[in-house]
C-alpha cells in the first residue's frame, strides 16, 4: 500500500515540528544542531532553548561529548609525545598509538552524523555515559 503520491512509506517519519521549541526551529531541527559545531552550538543551543528537554539534552550531550572528545585527545597527544622519546619500546608504542588515533578518529567521524541524524529524526539516543550524565545535569537528579 502506498501513501500520497511521491512519498516512501518506509521512510521514517520526522516528528511534526513542535511549538513548544523556544528556538523558532522545530526541535529535531535544533536537536541536530546543537551537535554541527560541538561544543559552540551545543552551548548556544542550550542557552536558547528555554523550553524544550529534547533541544536541551542534545546541546548538553553534544557540550559533554565535545568536552570528552578534547580532553581524549590532549591527554593522548602527551602520552604519545612521552612514550615517542623512550628508544625502541616507545617507538613501537608510537605505531600502535597511531592506528588507535585512526580508528578512533574515523569512529569520532562517524559518531558526528550519526548524532546529528539520531536528533533529526527526533530520537534521544544516550552516548553510553555523557548522555547519562547530561540527562542528569539537566532534571537535577
Amino acid at each position: 500500500m502506498t501513501g500520497p503520491a511521491g512519498s516512501d512509506p518506509s521512510a521514517a517519519p520526522t516528528p511534526p515540528p513542535n511549538p513548544e521549541s523556544s528556538t523558532g526551529l522545530a526541535p529535531n531541527v535544533a536537536g541536530a544542531l546543537s551537535y554541527l559545531l560541538g561544543p559552540i552550538t551545543g552551548v548556544l543551543m542550550l542557552v536558547l532553548e528555554k523550553r524544550s528537554p529534547f533541544v536541551r539534552f542534545h546541546a548538553a550531550q553534544s557540550i559533554g561529548i565535545s568536552v570528552a572528545w578534547i580532553v581524549f585527545w590532549v591527554a593522548y597527544s602527551i602520552v604519545s609525545t612521552v612514550l615517542s622519546l623512550i628508544p625502541v619500546i616507545g617507538w613501537i608504542a608510537a605505531i600502535l598509538l597511531l592506528l588507535l588515533s585512526v580508528l578512533l578518529g574515523l569512529g569520532g567521524l562517524f559518531l558526528w552524523p550519526f548524532l546529528m541524524y539520531k536528533a533529526w529524526v527526533g530520537v534521544e539516543w544516550e552516548f553510553p555515559w555523557v548522555g547519562e550524565q547530561s540527562r542528569r545535569l539537566l532534571t537535577g537528579a
